[in-house]
């Protein structure tokens, strides 16, 4: 019997435990966000209704990962859980030298404190760092450099790669700077998730190689990336995404994983080597310093054997296509209701540009974070700022300068929102988008020097 392709892409799991979504009045939200001082970080999650703030660590984990947990061993040295996490680590990349963390920040913490003890003042350079990745380069004295490819910032015309980085400029940049690291973001958070393609994964390799660089990848979304390559570049249509993620990680000298996005886990995450060198040594004793022991980081038993099935579970090509079609929806829905995104969305949220939908809005009273506001307020919809507040940088006299771009992130969480979710949001945003002059500027009242966008406080501005 020929098989039938139905258009209708459902939920490739069941449900079998529920959490309450909250509903709140205007009047609550209102009251909420003004204690919260117009920082979406400072809203208490039970007066959130849809939750896009992140899709780290807020997924749904499987029966089999609760199952994982009930096996796990605490012991502080030799534990069997270690073995299984590390095990699931090699199997999916290759590297043998595996160190576990409690998530992606930390592995930056220590790779970077180990480049900057050995390479003082250098440039890190990458196809786009995000947040976390830019503030342990700069915490340690280092520039860190982003190289996109020029279509990165077209964020209205389709392009099947748009995460790529610019290998012309890669090779100019290693001729002419200090650069002891080039950071391979899969897929491109910073710029809407974008994909990056075997063949500009392979040829930053060669560039590399050639120049004595190592090439590490920031692969928090790994398997995400490998099934756009797997369903938009040549060659890769019958191979699975398991296949695909290891050809990408076998042309990088380590890579580092906050394993709360694709290994569908809450906490967790690794810093891994190809080869035993000086890096690996230094970053052991950083790791027992700073983390915890080798056989656990900053995890415990339990965390990595979740996180042992989650790394299988994630490369799921059933999962994989609903995770990136039901994205896709979304991102259309928007669309429709005249919400400008990056075009094509990405995997793991979509991607609201807000220069162009807010095209008057002063970038002087944040328009980014005033929409992200706006949308709880609106809605109870939480989601996150990519622009000023949280990439802008100041005078010295405590002035905000522009930011390249002005975006609201809504990251989706894995296995957790239904389609019903999604159009209650695509309406919500239909509301807005009628209705913008409702929309109010910010000013910040105070803000920490590093990673302004967690912990700054607010306020309206006319």
């Amino acid at each position: 019997m020929k098989e039938i392709q139905w258009k209708t892409k459902f939920e490739p799991f069941k449900i079998k435990v529920i959490e309450a979504v909250p509903v709140t009045t205007a009047a609550e939200r209102l009251a909420v966000l003004k204690r919260a001082a117009y920082n979406p970080f400072n809203l208490p999650a039970e007066k959130v209704t849809i939750d896009f703030l992140t899709d780290s660590g807020t997924g749904a984990m499987s029966d089999k990962q609760w199952g994982a947990l009930m096996a796990g061993d605490e012991s502080y040295a030799g534990a069997k859980s270690f073995y299984r996490f590390k095990d699931a680590v090699t199997s999916v990349t290759g590297f043998a030298n595996v160190l576990p963390v409690h998530q992606g920040r930390a592995a930056e913490r220590i790779l970077f404190g180990v480049i900057a003890s050995l390479k003082p003042g250098a440039t890190i350079v990458s196809n786009a760092h995000f947040d976390t990745t830019r503030a342990n380069v700069e915490a340690n004295k280092m520039e860190a450099l982003d190289i996109p490819v020029k279509e990165a910032y077209l964020f209205d015309t389709p392009g099947p790669f748009k995460g790529n980085i610019d290998l012309a400029k890669l090779k100019k940049v290693i001729k002419e700077k200090n650069v002891p690291l080039c950071v391979m973001t899969v897929t491109n958070n910073s710029f809407g998730g974008q994909p990056v393609s075997m063949a500009n994964i392979r040829e930053a390799s060669k560039i590399c190689k050639e120049n004595g660089v190592p090439m590490f990848l920031d692969c928090a979304r790994f398997a995400e990336n490998a099934y756009f390559i797997k369903t938009r570049e040549k060659g890769y249509q019958n191979k699975t995404p398991e296949q695909i993620a290891r050809e990408m990680f076998s042309y990088a000298d380590g890579a580092w994983m906050s394993s709360k996005k694709d290994a569908l886990v809450n906490i967790g995450g690794f810093l891994a080597f190809k080869n035993d060198t000086a890096w690996l040594q230094k970053a052991k004793e950083a790791l027992i310093l700073g983390e915890g022991f080798l056989n656990y980081g900053g995890m415990s038993g339990r965390d990595m054997e979740a996180l042992a099935v989650g790394l299988t579970e994630g490369l799921d090509e059933n999962y994989l296509a609903y995770r990136i079609e039901s994205t896709a929806y979304l991102g259309e829905g928007l669309l429709k209701a005249g919400v400008p995104i990056i075009y094509p969305p990405g995997g793991h949220g979509v991607y609201i540009d807000v220069k162009k939908f807010l095209p008057n809005f002063p970038q002087s009273k944040f328009p980014a974070q005033s929409l992200v506001c706006h949308m709880y307020k609106t809605g109870g919809i939480r989601a996150v700022e990519i622009g000023m507040l949280m990439f802008g940088r100041r005078d010295g006299k405590g002035n905000w300068l522009p930011a390249e771009m002005e975006l609201v992130r809504l990251a989706i969480p894995r296995r957790v929102y239904t389609k019903s979710h999604f159009d209650y949001v695509i309406e919500v945003m239909a509301h807005i988008a009628k209705n913008k002059k409702d929309i109010k500027g910010l000013a910040v009242a105070w803000a920490p020097e590093t990673l302004s966008h967690f912990s700054a406080k607010l306020k309206e501005v006319n």
